[in-house]
């Protein structure tokens, strides 16, 4: 991000986004019903105004407190997640007053700057990057709560290209050396990004593609999920408590499969990636198939890596896929753009240099890696973002149709519990046996 003069516009870009999420919904709609895996709205906008507040003109300009009792209400680290739905929040219109109080408070410091210190840089862009992940939390609670689909300016229609029936296959990665996460000569980095360190791996094959409906499909017909062989034990046993046949949004009509898009069936897409399917899910689909998932590290070195002429991995590694520029609509499906997934064969111009497609945006890609600190982590000043996680979820890559682009690159770990499945996650494959 161009520092300074992006990074107000931003925030107020990514405030006006946040709004048309939930602009459309009723105030029943704004709290919903009381689940484990969504927040109600209307907490959730609080929350994120208050985050802006608390670490910019709280934290970094000690200034007072806008509301007297925001941090009993709105703070996420002390305010259970089942009290959300009992405690007195504001009413939607003075919640709203109170977004557009703080944004502009930090307008007016931020505004006419002409350059940022690095403590400045940092948490504008934390509370940015924040709000764009709950900006995409909105819009699956959307979709879990089968809301309307949200409408923006500037979408477009899926495309209708054409693709080869072939199949793209596995790419080859020759493994060795690898500088695995994220350098600190950035304005931000996420705490479990750093430190950057070096990893051995084993030459392996990985899917050029995700996985597609149709693909996961034939796993759901062959009676993937009640073949007892291809589960896990903890697999086995989510699976027998959610009684799940198939992936949570799919539906079976006579002899076609539809799928739950918002608050509409649909016809399952054969070439579109496989979408909502959990971590259990994923591996499941892995063993059906005598297949694998990638580590993280092999994830990572798949879409960052270069090859050298000796036919290992040169030492340049890249930031995106297709290199070090940011991302482009022809390169990865991001920013809602589109309003759901393309064609798993779309986008060639985002390919890796190993030939991956679609690394980046479309579909977050369950890893086979659980959610762990990198060697000498230290916690960054928002302590609650990582540590607490660390050992019970997974991690996802690569991010998804409503990711924004400022905020995805190849080292980017997002993380989830192995049994949701209603993010936008998916997943890709690599081959069990070694590569000579």
């Amino acid at each position: 991000m161009d520092f300074p003069a992006a990074i107000t516009e931003s925030l107020r870009e990514a405030r006006r986004r946040t709004i048309s999420l939930v602009d459309d919904l009723n105030d029943k709609q704004m709290m919903g019903p009381r689940l484990e895996i969504v927040n109600p709205l209307l907490w959730e906008i609080g929350h994120v105004a208050w985050f802006q507040e608390y670490w910019i003109l709280r934290h970094l300009n000690r200034q007072p407190s806008i509301l007297e009792k925001g941090d009993a209400l709105y703070d996420s680290a002390k305010v259970a997640h089942e009290t959300r739905w009992n405690i007195p929040l504001l009413s939607r219109m003075s919640v709203q007053s109170y977004m557009q109080e703080v944004l502009e408070r930090v307008i007016d410091l931020y505004g006419a700057a002409k350059e940022y210190d690095d403590d400045a840089a940092y948490f504008l862009s934390l509370a940015l990057l924040h709000e764009d992940m709950h900006d995409e939390a909105f819009t699956y609670t959307r979709q879990t709560l089968g809301y309307p689909q949200p409408s923006f300016d500037g979408a477009v229609r899926q495309s209708t290209e054409r693709f080869d029936a072939e199949k793209l296959g596995d790419a080859l990665i020759p493994g060795g050396r690898f500088l695995r996460g994220s350098m600190s000569n950035h304005h931000f980095v996420f705490d479990n990004e750093m430190d950057a360190h070096e990893v051995e791996i084993e030459p392996f094959a990985i899917s050029r593609t995700a996985v597609t409906n149709s693909e996961f499909a034939a796993f759901v017909d062959e009676g993937g999920y009640q073949r007892k062989e291809f589960w896990s034990d903890a697999g086995c046993r989510w699976r027998e408590s959610s009684d799940a046949r198939h992936p949570v949004y799919w539906q079976r009509q006579g002899n076609q499969w539809l799928r739950r898009n918002f608050d509409e069936l649909v016809a399952l897409e054969d070439h579109l990636p496989v979408l909502h399917v959990n971590w259990y899910e994923a591996d499941a689909f892995c063993r059906w198939a005598k297949r694998r998932l990638p580590t993280e590290a092999e994830w990572e070195m798949a879409a960052s890596a270069e090859p050298n002429t000796a036919g290992g991995i040169s030492q340049r590694k890249r930031r995106f896929p297709w290199g070090d520029d940011p991302p482009t609509p022809e390169r990865a499906n991001l920013d809602w753009r589109t309003m759901g997934c393309t064609d798993v064969r779309a986008l060639r111009e985002g390919d890796s240099a190993f030939g991956c497609r679609q690394m980046i945006g479309n579909v977050w890609e369950w890893t086979a890696s659980d959610f762990n600190p990198y060697p000498g982590f230290v916690p960054g000043a928002y302590k609650e973002y990582s540590a607490p996680w660390f050992g019970d979820h997974k991690v996802l890559r690569g991010g998804c149709w409503t990711t924004r682009s400022r905020l995805i690159h190849n080292a980017y770990r997002n993380f989830y519990k192995p049994d949701r499945g209603d993010v936008w996650a998916g997943f890709r494959t690599c081959a069990l046996q070694e590569v000579a």
